[in-house]
């Protein structure tokens, strides 16, 4: 198992090193002039000259990758054009907000996929399963933006949960569970709308086989089968969803974050993009393009802990 992991974070390497070329390119890509566009069309000659010395954009395009990534991996992600602030710490005080939330939402979507794929596996083709299956389908039809409209007008205008989200510290939650319960939910639906159906077709798959009917032969109860036999080895192609769900959830709460008015790094980004501050950008990108990454690594190295069967040659 050691020498797995050890041989799966070197493959994780050339990942990460063309994770940072894509997100150094995003300024180079933009049309025109990057300094240009971030100091304005007003903006004189000279203050556009100043911002691209500072930003390293006279320099050859492989010394500013290099200064570039060279600062990443310590770290620095250079300043923001707003503040002036070292990248890293206007992030810092925005990622525990949108981990919290996407760690919340991952709980939430796994929590109710399971339960929901269980059922309609173990019942499938009755109302039940077509009833779970319907709900499924609408959970992952509808668009974040428009769910979390639909509550924050039901639950939040229409009820009386709108003095929680106004008493919202501007670093991140409040005290109350009301302040979060609406974004998770928000988040989460999706999720447990695609767990649910994996779930399902994994476990209609794994139930029928010989294994399963030979334990059914031995007279175990069908609650064990389900969850000692099926469940366990129906669990592999549920786990690689759920990490694929966790940084979606990460790169999606950029959406929820601005519904709801949440401080994270989601509307961050958005901040940043709408008043040109690039450097933010990349960074905020770059952190959750490696935590996309890590994640999935994490994922490939609980299959063995699932199923101790699998080769990790």
């Amino acid at each position: 198992m050691a020498k797995y992991i050890f041989r799966r974070l070197l493959q994780t390497i050339p990942v990460l090193i063309g994770v940072s070329i894509l997100v150094f390119s995003l300024m180079h890509l933009i049309p025109g002039d990057a300094a240009q566009i971030m100091a304005g069309e007003a903006a004189s000659e000279e203050t556009v000259e100043q911002i691209r010395e500072k930003l390293g954009l006279n320099d050859p395009k492989p010394v500013q990758y290099f200064n570039y990534i060279s600062g990443a991996v310590q770290g620095d992600l250079g300043n923001s054009i707003r503040s002036g602030r070292p990248v890293m710490d206007e992030i810092s005080g925005r990622f525990w907000v949108t981990a919290e939330l996407a760690i919340y939402a991952t709980i939430l979507a796994v929590f109710l996929g399971l339960i929901a794929g269980i059922i309609s596996a173990v019942r499938h083709y009755t109302w039940a399963d077509v009833s779970i299956m319907i709900v499924a389908l609408f959970g992952l039809s509808m668009p974040n933006f428009w769910l979390g409209l639909v509550l924050i007008q039901w639950f939040a205008v229409g009820g009386d949960w709108l003095p929680e989200f106004l008493k919202m510290r501007p670093s991140g939650w409040g005290d109350s569970w009301r302040q979060i319960a609406l974004p998770v939910i928000c988040l989460g639906t999706s999720g447990a709308a695609i767990i649910a159906r994996m779930t399902r077709a994994s476990m209609l798959e794994v139930i029928g086989q010989d294994y399963i009917r030979t334990a059914r032969a031995k007279g175990l109860s069908e609650r064990v089968v389900t969850y000692r036999h099926a469940l366990k080895n129906a669990l592999i192609p549920v786990i690689t969803v759920v990490g694929l769900e966790f940084g979606a959830f990460l790169g999606g709460a950029v959406i929820t974050e601005t519904i709801f008015a949440i401080n994270g790094m989601g509307r961050l980004t958005i901040d940043a993009i709408r008043e040109r501050d690039f450097p933010v950008v990349q960074g905020t990108i770059l952190i959750i393009s490696v935590l996309f990454v890590l994640v999935n690594m994490l994922v490939d190295i609980s299959y063995r802990m699932l199923n101790k069967r699998i080769d990790l040659n």
